[in-house]
């Protein structure tokens, strides 16, 4: 099988890569990313690309049909990344995440590609005020520039379904865990670094929000299990909410658990925040019911070992981390600053 990999080198691609080239070693894996990232690399072993069979250096929005071409499958992570993000680059945001996803999946489809495996986001379930866990059939309030641009992907790509292409979105967790280009702007993994860090724990909301997570090991079992897919499970086209339901966690909980596994360190749990009006519960039955043996593996206890373990083994000590290249969009603001990159996100 030969499986092209989007945007893998930022924080998922790395685990992905090597998971696929354990689980499937005679698989001819290929990458294209851009690069934003390439030196975001947060681990003592050699480069993660060297479990490709082929790096290429590419930007999604200038990809042709012939670059697809004899592909099984298309994973497809490229993205710009987060909400913060996405506020900042509204604009090249839609462009990337959106439209340029649309147009690879229809010329994979044109090219004769098996699967398509888009990493959508559970975020596009925004704020829900009634607390009760959302399934992929309930309505959706996406809030963010970032959570509307999987949305509008994922309808995009419905328009496809007569390709003869199988397409599934993954509707991911907030995603969590060790990675050798590990991103520390994420809430489990940014509560281990200040641990670490600071020996504080700093929740800037009244802690009550929910949260659902999944760590990156687990989400490449997901997307091993999506390539492998066939219409008859789940049908041509097919969105899916990827975790499990005891990952579902509040913020102050999350917390609290990482300060247990770092002896000394205090939470500090701001009462008098405005509500995050980023808060919901994820329904993950139908996960659960299509893909058996692809359901998560990792515990909570396990995904902050790791990162601690982790972050230690590389001296991680940064109380400035949060300006450092763990923080994405610190690296594309220093980017900028030094005109490598224009605003539109292309290297000049």
């Amino acid at each position: 099988m030969k499986i092209l990999i989007t945007g893998n080198m930022g924080y998922v691609g790395p685990v992905v890569v090597n998971h696929l080239r354990r689980s499937m070693p005679d698989a001819t894996l290929v990458g294209v990313d851009n690069a934003w990232f390439a030196q975001s690399k947060t681990t003592n072993l050699p480069l993660p690309e060297r479990a490709l069979n082929e790096q290429r250096f590419a930007d999604v929005r200038d990809m042709k049909v012939d670059d697809l071409r004899g592909f099984d499958a298309v994973v497809h992570l490229a993205a710009v990344s987060n909400d913060p993000m996405g506020l900042r680059f509204e604009e090249v945001t839609d462009a990337i995440n959106h439209r340029a996803s649309v147009d690879v999946a229809r010329m994979a489809a044109e090219a004769g590609v098996r699967s398509f495996v888009f990493a959508s986001s559970c975020s596009v379930y925004g704020f829900a005020e009634d607390g009760r866990a959302r399934s992929e059939t309930d309505e959706i309030n996406p809030l963010t520039a970032y959570a509307r641009s999987k949305i509008d992907t994922e309808n995009g790509l419905a328009g496809l379904t007569n390709s003869g292409m199988t397409i599934s979105c993954l509707r991911f967790a907030t995603a969590c865990g060790m990675s050798p280009r590990l991103r520390l702007d994420l809430v489990l993994n940014d509560f281990v670094a200040c641990a670490l860090s600071a020996g504080e724990i700093t929740v800037l909301s009244d802690g009550t929000p929910w949260r659902p997570l999944i760590h990156v090991s687990d989400m490449a079992r997901a997307i091993e299990w999506a390539i492998k897919r066939d219409a008859a499970n789940g049908g041509a086209y097919l969105r899916v909410n990827v975790g499990a339901e005891e990952w579902n966690y509040q913020v102050r909980d999350l917390a609290e658990a990482v300060a247990r596994s770092a002896p000394g360190t205090r939470v500090s749990i701001n009462l008098d925040a405005p509500p995050d009006k980023r808060s919901y519960k994820v329904d993950f039955s139908l996960f659960r019911q299509l893909a058996p043996g692809a359901q998560p593996q990792t515990k909570l206890q396990s995904a902050i070992d790791g990162l601690r373990d982790g972050l230690k083994d590389i001296g991680f000590a940064d109380r400035d981390f949060r300006q450092s290249s763990m923080i994405r969009l610190r690296v594309l603001d220093s980017l900028l600053s030094q005109k490598l990159l224009g605003e539109d996100l292309r290297w000049r």
